[in-house]
């Protein structure tokens, strides 16, 4: 899958000069404070992607800094969606913490250069003190200590001496910076928590400005590629290493992948989890990769997505329809197809011998014959769906009614000749005859008919819980919401619906619970992870067409 954009220029360039020699290495650095979402995708994608283009290499770096909200369970899911996305990292995975140490002598190196200080004021104070676009930051009264007193005062934070927020590591860079991010930013906070590496080792922490760019010097990384959101603190990134005088990576900034109907921020991510409104992180609703995963989106297909939207410097947001119609494409090739029928009402064929099984040729994939065929059990008395009989048919109806002849798909043309209703009105049988020439859908005297419906032998069915999704979110852009009120408010109360009792051809008792399927008529779906050959539960993974009101591309 070759790459080619304005980052690929760039990195061209430098190769023909030689700035970094002949290798080109990226790399891919999540906090493990979450699970990775689609935006997350586009990153991993492109970073790897690079990589392999010139053949390189990319880390997979946790900066893991903040042990407060950090934890192992987050660092294994990045790892399982990075390789899911088919990029090899769980024998090379780096972390952060790896370089506490090496931070730490740098820190020291800035402070001897009386480039650091360590200041007592609170982070509301420091916040306070560095003004806005408008107005230019006030210096710290700490702000000139002597080196000396400077380092005692670093070690001592080191060394545990003092509470949390008592005292911060700064920069000494320039209050009046019209770049805020230059304005003597905070290095090191003391922070008391167990980290999920390092346990009790260390209780002061480095902040993320002061670290990635170490970690990527260390690393040898050539080309540091982010967001855009980081473009601000590019010159932040460039003093550090400028200073201590290290191997300096060039960081190029792209714009992140925004969608519709959709929320990327992993703290809003996590409201809706801690608040139990989805089923954890990887709930088939949520944008997460392992949410994907779960209601069976391929990695393929946002691949194809992400490589469409192309890579640029200008923000844009995408419609979930895109992302959808790459889904398709690929289910369409891959997809078993199986009849499961939602909301059955009985269908008894009068003429059809009592006893009599057939055993119905069926394919499993028109688009590749080479997932061959199956037997479907076919018998006196089927299901089908409800809506698929209407007692008083409007104009164009093709399925049945009294009178009306249409397919069984892989069967027989049926006729409808009578229904039965209960004490309530409500119909709960429906009665036909066939027409025995007819067998696979196709006869012999030429006639045709316009409706083709699915069906279960009512002797063979299985049940299975069937859940159709609908977006999360009613509004395209959640975080508009009324005052007073946050985007939870914005929640589709039906964005969810179970059916249980759905009947299913048994064929699905056998098969691999990894295969994409196709409901004829329905959508695509995939086994649940909780599903099992007692309890079978379905994903719906996409409707056959767009359901979002929006034209596919």
């Amino acid at each position: 899958m070759d790459i080619n954009n304005f980052i690929t220029e760039i990195i061209d360039k430098d190769l023909e000069e030689g700035i970094y020699g002949e290798l080109v290495n990226t790399r891919f650095p999540p906090e493990p404070n979450g699970y990775l979402h689609i935006g997350h995708a586009k990153s991993i994608i492109l970073n790897f992607g690079i990589a392999q283009k010139y053949q390189g290499s990319c880390n997979l770096r946790f900066d893991d800094t903040n042990p407060t909200k950090e934890s192992i369970d987050y660092v294994n899911s990045i790892i399982e969606d990075v390789e899911w996305l088919g990029f090899k990292c769980k024998n090379n995975v780096l972390y952060a913490s790896d370089y506490f140490d090496k931070m730490y002598e740098y820190a020291i190196i800035l402070i001897n250069k009386n480039l650091a200080y360590v200041d007592d004021q609170s982070i509301d104070e420091i916040k306070k003190n560095r003004g806005d676009y408008n107005n230019p930051g006030i210096e710290s009264p700490y702000r000139n200590r002597k080196i000396e007193e400077n380092l005692k005062l670093f070690n001592g934070m080191k060394d545990g001496l003092y509470q949390d927020g008592v005292k911060v590591l700064r920069a000494k860079i320039d209050m009046n910076a019209k770049n805020i991010n230059l304005r003597d930013p905070i290095l090191y906070r003391i922070l008391h928590a167990t980290h999920h590496r390092t346990k009790n080792n260390w209780c002061i922490y480095p902040m993320y400005d002061w670290a990635h760019g170490i970690e990527d010097s260390i690393e040898n990384i050539t080309h540091s590629i982010c967001t855009l959101e980081f473009e601000d603190h590019r010159a932040l990134y460039d003093w550090f290493l400028d200073k201590l005088n290290v191997h300096h990576p060039k960081q190029i900034e792209f714009s992140k992948l925004d969608m519709t109907y959709t929320i990327f921020s992993k703290r809003n991510l996590l409201k809706l989890v801690e608040k139990k409104l989805v089923d954890g992180w990887d709930d088939p609703r949520m944008p997460t990769i392992s949410g994907l995963r779960r209601r069976g989106y391929t990695a393929n297909a946002l691949h194809k997505f992400i490589l469409s939207l192309g890579v640029a410097k200008r923000e844009a947001i995408s419609d979930f329809n895109h992302l959808e119609h790459y889904l398709r494409e690929d289910l369409n090739l891959i997809a078993s197809r199986v009849m499961c029928v939602l909301n059955p009402i009985k269908l008894i064929i009068e003429n059809y011998p009592e006893n009599k099984v057939e055993f119905l040729d069926a394919e499993n994939n028109p688009e590749n014959k080479h997932d061959g065929s199956r037997k479907i059990p076919f018998s006196k008395e089927l299901y089908i769906e409800r809506e698929d009989f209407i007692e008083d048919p409007p104009k164009k109806f093709f399925r049945l009614s009294i009178g009306k002849e249409v397919r069984l798909k892989h069967a027989y043309y049926i006729k409808c000749t009578d229904f039965v209703k209960n004490n309530d009105g409500k119909i709960i049988e429906i009665k036909c005859t066939y027409d025995p020439l007819t067998k696979g859908g196709w006869s012999n005297d030429g006639r045709k008919v316009k409706g083709t419906i699915h069906w279960v032998s009512s002797k063979h069915a299985i049940e299975g819980e069937v859940r159709l999704y609908d977006r999360l979110f009613n509004k395209e852009n959640p975080m508009e919401h009324p005052k007073g009120e946050n985007f939870t408010s914005n929640i589709n109360p039906n964005s969810i619906q179970t059916i249980r009792g759905a009947k299913l051809e048994p064929y699905l008792k056998k098969i691999n619970f990894n295969q994409k399927l196709q409901f004829l008529r329905i959508g695509y779906f995939v086994f649940d992870k909780n599903a099992n050959k007692e309890k079978l539960i379905f994903n719906q993974t996409t409707a056959l067409r767009s359901n979002w009101g929006k034209n596919t591309p």
